[in-house]
């Protein structure tokens, strides 16, 4: 019997921007003297310090010494790439760099990088310029030089342009310093999948191998009953604080509660959430995968558990469904402290009403409640499939508002992310007789467009559904993994779309070699 590595515990994604930081780095030259290049240092310090104290940064902004040479980049930048907090590097040219001197820093960076074209002032003081001030405020061109640079290295990088008091600049550095947390999460995870993915099933396969190649993420197998030595292991007192922590923070049916019915189905599920908590938690992992086909001593399907393990930041996929467990984790880590959550999701089926056309989402009881604001109730039913005991879970309704379900697919010569953007919806019309978390939304940029271009890129049933985080996160984490990512919202056409599969086809083939 297999048993789970002795690991330090992953923390869930409340945790996981702690102690990360961004280093701002600036760029310049010895050719114009102490002087000069004190004003930079000086004026460097201060656009690293407004975005330091920008709210909207979820990680410090760390500024580094101005460097001049080849030899001060190349350090800084393995530095950076060393330092396991360190995320991110944000490049800023504040005078002319010869780019030669970077080419070494650039090629030894593995970590994200942002390139910030701005300059120290907003307004040019016109009747005081001398040709002092130009050699000091010369990013114009020195980063142009540095943007050619990284073109022809085939840096992936992302492009920020403006000064640092427009909320638009700040906006687009904090998504991508959300992209870069996400990035760092996924390089640095765990997964463990309990059994295999569901028989004859194609999308949730894929090669484990290349995932870690390209995503850092270890995927591995764990025997379920390996799971369920830890359920057995779970005390008594253990699950009574847990029950009781149910009834406090859910609306629980009467035939759950202490003295109820059906109370002991309620401390068998909290039994499962707390030996699969320790599993995880021992071998750290920060996602994982279940499949209702092979539960081995399990008396429930885990619902109740996987729900809460994905509101305290866990990736999840259903069915053995790693990539979407990958997609869920990042997520999370990328949305925390923002309104709203993330979730494994499912398209389940439709309402055709023409013209009102909408997604019913869900699953067989794992969707995470932190897509709600309201308070689930947490309930016991009849499940046909998985031949275990009834099992409890959470149910509730997402909140509406804007949102977006991406997936994850093996196309065989590269992983491909498609993601379409929802606006999430209250349900037409009440459903009581559906007892699990649910989703209802209107797809961008309508159902038919949508769906058409879903199906042209071969995209998974299952997805991640984020309604904390939307497209711009996603594609800057695409371009940080160097993968294919596709956007279905309100500008797509299918004809477009089916252009852009063709020309992604020729691309990804000729950039990944013969």
């Amino acid at each position: 019997k297999m048993s789970a590595p002795a690991a330090p515990a992953v923390p869930g994604a409340g945790s996981q921007l702690n102690g990360l930081e961004i280093w701002f780095v600036t760029g310049s030259q010895q050719l114009y003297g102490e002087e000069t290049l004190r004003q930079v240092a000086e004026q460097s310090r201060a656009i690293a310090g407004a975005l330091a104290a920008a709210d909207a940064i979820p990680v410090r902004v760390v500024w580094q010494p101005v460097v001049t040479t080849p030899e001060e980049i190349r350090r800084v930048m393995l530095a950076a790439s060393r330092d396991d907090n360190v995320i991110g590097v944000i490049a800023w040219m504040h005078t002319f760099s010869p780019a030669k001197m970077w080419i070494s820093g650039l090629s030894a960076l593995s970590k994200p990088l942002l390139h910030l074209h701005t300059q120290a002032n907003v307004r040019l003081p016109w009747a005081e310029i001398d040709f002092d001030f130009m050699n000091l405020n010369q990013a114009a061109h020195g980063d142009r030089e540095f943007g050619y640079i990284q073109s022809r290295l085939g840096i992936r990088r992302k492009t920020v342009v403006g000064h640092v008091s427009d909320p638009r600049v700040v906006a687009d550095v904090a998504i991508w310093a959300r992209a870069a947390a996400g990035w760092a999460a996924t390089r640095a995870l765990k997964l463990a999948r309990f059994g295999d993915n569901m028989r004859f099933v194609a999308v949730t396969e894929g090669d484990k191998t290349e995932a870690e190649a390209v995503f850092g993420v270890q995927v591995n197998t764990w025997g379920v009953n390996d799971l369920v030595t830890a359920v057995g292991d779970v005390t008594d007192a253990d699950i009574a604080a847990l029950v009781e922590e149910y009834e406090d923070s859910y609306d629980v049916v009467p035939e759950l509660r202490r003295g109820g019915e059906r109370h002991q189905s309620l401390r068998e599920g909290a039994a499962i959430e707390l030996g699969l908590r320790a599993f995880l938690d021992n071998g750290g992992f920060g996602a994982f995968t279940t499949n209702f086909e092979d539960l081995g001593g399990l008396k429930q399907l885990p619902g109740l558990a996987v729900q809460r393990l994905m509101a305290d930041g866990y990736g999840f996929g259903a069915e053995g469904d790693w990539k979407t467990a990958i997609l869920v984790r990042a997520a999370k880590v990328m949305g925390q402290g923002l309104p709203g959550g993330a979730s494994m999701m499912e398209d389940y089926t439709y309402d055709l009403t023409p013209g009102q056309e909408l997604i019913l989402g869900a699953h067989m009881l794992e969707v995470c409640p932190t897509l709600t604001t309201g308070r689930p109730r947490l309930e016991i039913h009849r499940l046909a499939i998985g031949a275990r005991q009834d099992p409890v879970r959470l149910v509730f309704t997402a909140d509406p508002g804007p949102g977006i379900v991406v997936a994850m697919t093996d196309m065989r010569d590269r992983f491909r992310l498609t993601a379409n953007v929802v606006e999430l919806v209250p349900p037409p019309e009440p459903l009581p007789r559906l007892p699990v978390g649910r989703a209802v939304w209107r797809p961008a940029p309508d159902f038919r467009t949508s769906a058409t271009s879903w199906l042209m890129a071969g995209a998974a049933h299952h997805t991640a559904m984020s309604t904390a985080v939307g497209a711009d996160a996603f594609r800057d984490y695409a371009r940080m993994a160097g993968v294919e990512l596709l956007v279905i919202d309100e500008s797509t056409t299918a004809r477009a779309f089916e252009d852009e599969l063709r020309w992604n086809a020729a691309y990804y083939r000729l950039a990944g070699g013969v």
